[in-house]
């Protein structure tokens, strides 16, 4: 029997999540690994998967509330940790508060020669009100793939861990903590949970006064691979089932203030007006302008604007907003910002106001390792899956685990490209053949040489 029985002492409810894991796990034989088209995961224990972890927060109208640091949270990091257990991973916790699973590999000659780990993983926290696919798949499809290489009787030559990063939704803090990018003074930002990143990442089973022991040096990994859903329309209007990531955009985020003159409204001619609003108006139409203009793939947008004094006999005198523009590169989201700047130096002049812009944010750009696209492109032609290559316009955790290593992401659909919301959904069949590209990725990085470059 390829799985220990279930430790007694578990939940009844629990025990009946890992009951139908445990039994699909066991029933699986050998199979040549070099009959790579056949050569797969079990979907319907993907399934399982995903839909026992939709028992930790799923919500009736098909979404999931599993806020980090939560007992939803807590729960649910529980039942991933059996299901690593029965894939043959040594479960702990690091020191940032992420849930690592390891196999060891073989070693010998090739790829494992060095040692370094190919790391996969997601996260499983949601935003409030959120679905139940994003992040969940990726786990679940991590997850899928070692138990199918255990069930295959396949050993890699490099160590496999599966990584569940705590808090993504929050801030990206597990992930970004094995960057060492967490400032200490985020250990006291409040959560959607009530909790704060310190007390959360105690919680978890974390240290927060060790947490820049977390920090793993660059070049520590072989590589990162993330499964995960669109959370765009691309792929599903195309009707393409694979995305190859070649990157993770880079954000920045400015403060903007319109500085008018505050006057009456029933009082002050239209041709003598200061009006801060109208002028936001004409600006934030020239920042859609400017986006649509331009070469590329860059998004701009103003998410966020307040009108001062904010009563309808008053011609605003100010007006506050955010401008956020988003691209692979980093210099293309500058040349997009000077581009907007000039155009405000326009509406000044137009409409007798003061425009400033104050930055307050900024993730930069990731993109994902050649040889990683090539890889995942491969594997999803091997299989018989369409493919196309596409940038990931959200933040993910492979972001910050670009800076430690090579990294590569897997896209599946999401159906009208909606996300953050119970209405999100990808198929099965799709999340099936994301894990199958994932796991076959997994078994090409492997046989990879050691010195294979960054």
């Amino acid at each position: 029997m390829l799985c220990p029985p279930l430790r007694v002492g578990q939940p009844p409810t629990r025990r009946r999540f890992l009951a139908s894991s445990a039994a699909a796990v066991c029933a699986l034989g050998p199979w040549p690994v070099d009959d790579a088209p056949q050569f797969g995961v079990d979907g319907r224990r993907l399934r399982d998967i995903w839909a026992a972890l939709r028992r930790f927060g799923g919500t009736s109208d098909g979404g999931t509330t599993r806020l980090a640091y939560s007992d939803e949270d807590l729960a649910a990091r529980e039942y991933v940790a059996e299901v690593m257990e029965r894939a043959g991973l040594a479960v702990s916790v690091d020191l940032a508060g992420n849930l690592v699973g390891r196999r060891e590999g073989a070693g010998g000659g090739g790829g494992g020669s060095d040692g370094r780990p190919l790391v996969t993983g997601s996260h499983i926290d949601t935003v409030p009100g959120g679905g139940s696919y994003d992040g969940q798949v990726g786990v679940a499809g991590a997850l899928e793939a070692a138990l199918s290489l255990r069930g295959h009787g396949v050993e890699l030559l490099r160590p496999l861990e599966v990584v569940v990063f705590q808090n993504e939704e929050g801030g990206k803090t597990g992930s970004r903590a094995l960057a060492g990018r967490v400032q200490p003074a985020e250990l006291d930002i409040v959560t959607a949970s009530g909790f704060t990143i310190r007390e959360g990442t105690g919680r978890l089973g974390g240290n927060p006064a060790r947490l820049a022991e977390a920090r793993r040096e660059p070049g520590s990994v072989h590589g990162f691979l993330e499964l995960h859903v669109e959370q765009g329309g691309r792929l599903e209007a195309a009707g393409t089932q694979i995305g190859v990531v070649e990157g993770i955009v880079g954000i920045r985020r400015w403060d903007v203030e319109v500085q008018g003159a505050a006057n009456h409204a029933g009082t002050t001619p239209m041709d003598q007006r200061r009006d801060a609003l109208v002028a936001a108006a004409s600006l934030i139409q020239a920042v859609d302008e400017t986006a649509l203009s331009t070469e590329g793939r860059q998004v701009a947008t103003v998410g966020k604007i307040e009108a001062v004094p904010g009563a309808p006999n008053v011609v605003p005198g100010l007006v506050r907003a955010t401008l956020e523009i988003r691209d692979l590169s980093m210099e293309k989201i500058d040349s997009v910002f000077r581009a907007v700047e000039r155009r405000a130096r326009a509406v000044e002049e137009a409409h007798d106001v003061s425009i400033s812009f104050s930055r307050f944010y900024e993730s930069l750009a990731a993109p994902t390792a050649p040889r990683f696209r090539d890889i995942v492109e491969q594997a999803a032609e091997t299989l018989g899956h369409s493919h196309a290559r596409m940038p990931s316009g959200a933040g993910h955790d492979a972001q910050s685990m670009a800076q430690i290593g090579p990294a590569g992401m897997i896209f599946v659909p999401s159906r009208d490209g909606i996300s953050h919301s119970p209405m999100e959904y990808t198929s099965p069949e799709d999340m099936e053949r994301g894990a199958n590209v994932l796991l076959h990725s997994i078994l090409a990085l492997d046989r990879e040489p050691g010195d294979a470059d960054w």
